[in-house]
């Protein structure tokens, strides 16, 4: 993880319901990717992907 702070937004593939959604945040080499449920914060737990992974995962 970079060492300034992660931008997390709410994915537009989340749903509107409220339920099942994950957030997002960008850099250049990674993707990270958490439930929007945790606290916002980042120390919070979340998975991180490489940016080809993310596009392969969303094409799927």
């Amino acid at each position: 993880m970079s060492s300034t702070a992660l931008r997390w937004f709410k994915s537009s593939y989340s749903g509107s319901d409220g339920g099942n959604c994950i957030e997002v945040a960008y850099e250049p080499t990674a993707i990270h990717i958490r439930d929007s449920k945790t606290p916002p914060d980042d120390t919070t737990p979340h998975i991180t992907v490489a940016p080809s992974a993310w596009t392969a995962f969303l094409a799927w």
